[in-house]
């Protein structure tokens, strides 16, 4: 990827060019890309979508990355504003309320209902993660899980850096008292 960190970005930019560098991204961080879609959807599919959608996004603003910031920093931003966006669609907030709905109506089947609670035991701190608030579980993925420094994150967030440390000191404290309570 260092090519590409060096490549300039031009809209002369021959069309297989392109396509080659949409590959090159696609290959490196599609993962990391699904991985960051997933903790704003909690939806594997949906996460897929989003995913792809995001790398076709990025293929109509290559010649916007202007080399500020790394590659996958400036890919991170496109994917977390490109998600944003989906939470606030009418899209979004319609199949969110219908599976609700479906949530309430009790399960026939005793045998489900002792996997989902097998499940859930196993990824008591996943599922606490994901159960956080967006401003929270955003910043607890990118910085333990992806690894990203709190500039990084800053720069993807548009959050300032001290109010990343609060939210993260937040974050930890809530993680602390729901796996207290679960214990």
């Amino acid at each position: 990827m260092n090519e590409l960190n060096q490549l300039a970005v031009t809209d002369e930019m021959m069309l297989d060019e392109r396509e080659q560098i949409i590959d090159q991204l696609m290959r490196e961080y599609s993962d990391d890309i699904l991985h960051l879609v997933y903790t704003y959807v909690k939806n594997r599919t949906i996460a897929e979508d989003l995913a792809q959608e995001i790398f076709i996004k990025c293929y109509e603003k290559l010649n916007q990355f202007n080399q500020q910031s790394t590659i996958k920093t400036w890919l991170y931003r496109i994917a977390s504003n490109h998600c944003k966006d989906y939470l606030r669609s009418w899209h979004y907030r319609k199949i969110t309320l219908s599976n609700k709905v479906f949530d309430h109506i009790p399960s026939k089947s005793k045998q489900v209902e002792e996997e989902v609670i097998k499940h859930s035991e196993e990824n008591s701190l996943t599922n606490a993660i994901m159960n956080l608030p967006l401003k929270y579980r955003e910043v607890v993925f990118l910085h333990y899980y992806e690894e990203l420094s709190l500039k990084e994150i800053s720069k993807i967030t548009s959050v300032n850096i001290n109010t990343l440390k609060t939210r993260l000191k937040r974050a930890k404290e809530l993680l602390k008292d729901k796996m207290i309570e679960e214990v």
